[in-house]
């Protein structure tokens, strides 16, 4: 392991073979969810990983039986009341978007069990995304009471369409690994117990393949996510104008009590 990982605290990281790096997420006790802490090493990570000459693949996953839970409650408490805070994370999940779409290196993400939030980011905005059967994908911005941020207007409609995308993203549906597969959301869907040899398989053949040839069209393929650029910082500032208003009051505290949030109805904006 080279001493750039050794500052991380939250991503772990493994080499199950030669040049290919897990990155697994791990957050004890909270399904992996993104705490601040979390939340900034995603943002760092593909840099790091971008400049490694020992990385030809990477691949990320969480640990135990969950992808991520997303936004740390926490984490969304002190958005809404500092306003440091909030602009710190807004450049943070700005950054992460735009750092994982610039990562030259090639990386296939491995979902099971909830995804959510930010750890939903790289698992659909990854070069390979591949669902267990019974992952449960859900954006999750809309129950919140904030609008849906983060990925989901860059990549959403590119994978699966605008209609789709709409009732998935205004509904906070969740979305099956099965289900995922049919609609476009993500490259593959395997059984449970074959998710994590299937997602080694693919790191092993992209790691053996030309590096130029397969950055390259990663670099251009994600053209498409680059033009949608200015969707998706659309679509961030006002995800964080939400967090100054009343309804992510109601809807952090109906997540809190484990119960359906009642958002009071609202002039026309």
């Amino acid at each position: 392991m080279t001493d750039r990982y050794a500052k991380y605290e939250r991503l772990k990281f493994d080499w199950p073979e030669d040049r290919i790096l897990r990155i697994t997420m791990e957050n004890p006790g909270r399904l992996n969810s993104a705490d601040r802490i979390m939340h900034a090493e995603l943002v760092e990570i593909w840099r790091d990983i971008d400049s490694d000459p020992d990385v030809a693949a990477a691949i990320i996953r969480g640990a135990g039986d969950a992808f991520s839970a997303g936004g740390d409650l926490d984490l969304v408490r002190e958005m809404t009341e500092d306003f440091d805070t909030l602009t710190r994370v807004w450049k943070e999940a700005r950054d992460l978007v735009y750092n994982l779409v610039n990562c030259s290196k090639p990386l296939v993400s491995a979902m099971e069990g909830p995804a959510v939030g930010a750890g939903l980011v790289a698992g659909l905005l990854a070069d390979i995304s591949i669902a267990s059967r019974t992952a449960r994908i859900i954006d999750g911005h809309t129950r919140l009471g904030v609008a849906a941020g983060d990925h989901a207007a860059i990549v959403w409609p590119l994978l699966c369409g605008l209609a789709k995308s709409k009732y998935y993203l205004m509904l906070c549906e969740p979305v099956s690994g099965e289900e995922a597969e049919r609609i476009g959301l993500v490259s593959l869907c395997t059984e449970p117990e074959d998710l994590h040899d299937k997602a080694l398989d693919v790191a092993r053949k992209l790691a053996a393949g030309s590096p130029t040839a397969l950055r390259w069209t990663k670099y251009a393929l994600n053209n498409w996510l680059r033009m949608a650029g200015p969707t998706f910082d659309t679509s961030l500032a006002l995800e964080f104008m939400g967090f100054k208003g009343p309804d992510v009051q109601e809807g952090l505290a109906s997540l809190k009590e484990k119960r359906k949030p009642d958002f009071a109805p609202r002039a026309p904006l």
